[in-house]
């Protein structure tokens, strides 16, 4: 199944660095302090979902042919050993004793959404369509959906979830692509209150995601080419609807505002550099253009040296050598995939390629 890219890029970092330290066991030194403190959650234990599970499902009256139940009990078993993910047994436990729940997951696996009126209705359950939603919300994770994921998420209780660390990590990793910055920072934090009970990949991944988003300033470049990445993504999925429109709108006001601020700067070093080029008497003057109701008083010789500059479209371009000197200079400066998301980005806008429905 397709990953985001970002994942990718993370994963292999903290890898990269527990390889170099020569590890094999989860890391849990060098905590911060301001997280050394009582936890607001709690790890269930398999035994603990799973009896939750049968209190929800006490009134179905559903009974498991044989093969069937034997083959959730060996499910349970592997997960309280660590073989499997505790989250994927539950909902396959709920698939195979509530139908509506299974035609929801079915639904998911194939790409889809479960039915609306099913996730609405009291009778459904609040365990059994919050395991439902919380998985949902990973596999949308996984596919690169995050705008999609984060509405899940975001309202599902903590406390009451069947796999809270997974929901902590997958909503603070939605948070981190949409650059909702105090809410990833929250989800990372609250998820390291349970550092050492954590999976050793959502501890380092949680550590790693919260420094980057933290570091982020609103209409910093860096900024600007991350909503770029995620209007790039919106439009992959083929999703050009009113939102990706409106991610688009927000990046051309913060380009043009961070030009305006260019020009700004540029102007008020134009004056303080006329004005002390004022202050050393008239020999320094030429730092401000001759006003037009004075005759000037230039000392030259009043030869002009003619040089041919050429005709035709070409006129202007910068030789070969010295364009790749400055394409070079953008690549020593800033990191690789700003120059690639600002020229696709471009290239899409005067393709027209953002339209759609």
């Amino acid at each position: 199944m397709h990953r985001s890219f970002i994942f990718a890029a993370v994963i292999l970092t903290a890898l990269a660095a527990a390889a170099t330290r020569g590890e094999s066991q989860p890391v849990v030194a060098g905590r911060d302090p301001e997280l050394a403190r009582e936890a607001s959650w709690s790890q269930p234990t398999v035994a603990e979902v799973r009896t939750r599970l049968d209190e929800a499902l006490a009134d179905r009256g559903i009974a498991l042919a044989d093969e069937t139940a034997a083959a959730l009990d060996e499910a349970w078993k592997v997960a309280a050993a660590g073989g499997r993910d505790l989250l994927d047994v539950t909902v396959q436990a709920l698939a195979a004793r509530d139908p509506r729940a299974a035609a929801a997951v079915q639904e998911i696996a194939q790409g889809g959404e479960p039915d609306p009126a099913w996730l609405a209705d009291p009778q459904a359950g609040s365990f059994v369509r919050d395991a439902v939603r919380l998985w949902w919300g990973r596999e949308l994770v996984r596919r690169d959906r995050f705008d999609e994921a984060l509405p899940l998420l975001v309202d599902l209780d903590v406390a009451g979830a069947v796999d809270p660390a997974a929901l902590l990590f997958h909503r603070g990793c939605c948070q981190h692509w949409l650059l909702v910055r105090e809410g990833a920072v929250e989800s990372f934090e609250r998820l390291l209150e349970r550092e050492t009970e954590i999976p050793t990949r959502y501890s380092r991944l949680a550590r790693l995601l919260r420094a980057d988003i933290a570091a982020v300033e609103a209409d910093s470049l860096d900024h600007i080419a991350r909503r770029m990445k995620d209007v790039r993504r919106r439009l992959d999925l083929g999703k050009a609807g009113p939102d990706t429109k409106r991610v688009q709108a927000g990046v051309i006001e913060s380009l043009d505002k961070l030009i305006e601020d260019l020009e700004q700067q540029q102007q008020q070093q134009g004056q303080a550099g006329a004005a002390g080029g004022g202050a050393g008497g008239q020999g320094g003057g030429a730092g401000r253009p001759m006003d037009d109701s004075k005759l000037a008083r230039g000392l030259g010789k009043g030869e002009v040296r003619k040089k041919e500059l050429g005709a035709g479209a070409g006129w202007g371009d910068l030789p070969p050598h010295e364009r790749e000197a400055a394409l070079q200079q953008i690549d020593r400066e800033y990191p690789p995939y700003y120059r690639e998301a600002i020229e696709q980005y471009f290239k899409r806008l005067a393709t027209g390629g953002e339209d759609g429905p």
